[in-house]
């Protein structure tokens, strides 16, 4: 059986949403509806649906004059972010390790011991650890079995994308981040909760002051 056509909308709106996630699309760019329209092939009103879920998304924002842009990642809202993301993660870790089935992670824990050696292997490597990450989200969320929680995990994420850009040119950090996801599975594994959570907070603890220390030098340097 064929599966539906990709409604124009639909397809504007993944579009537009990959290009802004993986930073074709960077923050400030404007998004004028014409421009737009005839760049994706679609017409006005598939596209104005298309932006008001990119703006309920928290991707794009209306402009003073006429138009819509990207919305900008300040300090301000990464440390928001951030904030969000403590409370949700920590909570969704203790979870996790409180459930009885917990053979997902033992099947992603061999894989992010291996994990240095991916990092090692250039851009495909470090697609690839992403995936990884990915997996183990979705492990994650599996356990967890809470819908409210995960749709907020997954609004985090969108925005936690924009972001991972920053530590893509950062091998050390990478490497560091793989090994503190391996102490938060090991956690997990164990069924301690209460270490599942801590190793959670010091890998966000790790990640936000990375992230923040690349912007400082960037902004020292422009």
């Amino acid at each position: 059986m064929k599966s539906a056509p990709e409604r124009a909308s639909d397809r504007a709106y993944r579009v537009l949403r990959d290009e802004i996630l993986d930073g074709v699309l960077p923050a400030g760019t404007v998004l004028l509806e014409v421009e737009q329209s005839a760049r994706l092939g679609v017409s006005r009103t598939p596209l104005r649906s298309a932006v008001a879920r990119l703006v309920a998304d928290g991707l794009v924002a209306g402009r003073s004059g006429r138009g819509f842009s990207v919305t900008e990642m300040s300090v301000e809202s990464i440390n928001d972010l951030y904030e969000l993301r403590e409370a949700l993660e920590e909570r969704a870790a203790t979870l996790a390790a409180r459930r009885d089935d917990r053979t997902a992670f033992g099947m992603l824990r061999d894989r992010f011991v291996a994990a240095p050696a991916l990092l090692e292997a250039g851009e495909a490597g470090i697609h690839e650890y992403y995936a990884l990450i990915d997996e183990f989200d979705a492990a994650i969320d599996a356990a967890v079995d809470n819908s409210f929680l995960v749709g907020a995990l997954v609004t985090v994420r969108t925005h936690l994308a924009r972001i991972r850009r920053v530590a893509r040119g950062n091998p050390v950090r990478l490497r560091a981040a793989a090994a503190e996801h391996l102490l938060i599975l090991d956690a997990i594994i164990d069924g301690d909760a209460a270490l599942a959570a801590h190793a959670t907070h010091v890998h966000l603890h790790l990640s936000l002051a990375s992230v923040l220390a690349v912007l400082e030098a960037t902004e020292t340097t422009s």
